[in-house]
């Protein structure tokens, strides 16, 4: 059984919906898988001073993103946030909680996202020592723009795929 509408992804085992990030015990169920999954990141790339690890219920309120969750059995899993201009998506989160790492859940929500909104481009960043996001981003058809050296221990590699 699928069930599809603007807002939202229903399968039997998982459901993909839009939040209201206004909202404030959404923005802290964000936050519950935000810190564990840029935590990871953060693991990975040896750089613990990551803007998402600052975030508040505040900040999260306030930064004009729309997001989408991913929830199995109801219990929210991953999370995927972007800003949308005419022709681009701007991927800003694209998160999943560590316990449910390599389940194919990002993939879904970028799916999602791809299949929802009808642009030129979408567009994304990630540390350059992220070898697991870059090789999803790489996977999934996105092409390295550019590094871009942050401080001595941080460097982000830009990503844009050109949708067809």
């Amino acid at each position: 059984m699928i069930e599809e509408t603007s807002k939202y992804v229903r399968r039997e085992e998982f459901i993909i919906k839009r939040l209201d990030i206004k909202d404030k015990r959404t923005a802290t169920e964000v936050l519950r898988i935000q810190i564990p999954s840029y935590l990871a990141e953060a693991k990975i790339i040896g750089y613990y001073n990551l803007p998402p690890l600052k975030d508040t219920i505040h900040s999260l309120q306030q930064c004009e993103e729309t997001f989408f969750a991913y929830y199995l059995k109801k219990e929210l899993c991953g999370i995927i946030s972007f800003k949308l201009d005419r022709t681009e998506i701007d991927l800003h989160r694209l998160i999943v909680h560590p316990s449910h790492f390599r389940k194919g859940i990002a993939q879904k929500l970028l799916d999602f996202v791809e299949n929802m909104y009808e642009v030129k481009s979408i567009r994304v960043m990630t540390g350059s020592k992220n070898t697991p996001a870059i090789n999803f981003y790489i996977k999934n058809d996105f092409y390295k723009l550019q590094e871009v050296k942050i401080d001595e221990y941080l460097t982000l590699s830009y990503f844009r795929k050109y949708m067809i």
